[in-house]
């Protein structure tokens, strides 16, 4: 064989080493936990969570409050009008 196959070669091998030994460090650090996935309404929560967060602005849950009634209002006169 020539040289340059076996260098060719040697690289080749060195690099396999070097991949498989980063492989075996990386899951030595991050070891995968299948017992820790959470279930679907943990995640659910969490998402809702997300998504959803508190008012504090004063004028906009003042301006929630005014829209609330004013729906009440609106179901109030249909319902009594649906009795009449």
């Amino acid at each position: 064989m020539s040289n340059t196959v076996i260098i060719l070669i040697a690289v080749i091998v060195a690099a396999a080493v070097i991949a498989i030994v980063a492989y075996i460090i990386y899951r030595a650090v991050n070891p995968r936990l299948k017992d820790d996935k959470p279930t679907e309404e943990e995640v659910a929560e969490e998402e809702l969570n997300r998504m959803l967060s508190p008012v504090e602005d004063e004028k906009a849950i003042e301006e929630m409050r005014e829209y609330d009634r004013k729906l009440q209002e609106e179901e109030n006169g249909e319902s009594e009008s649906k009795k009449e």
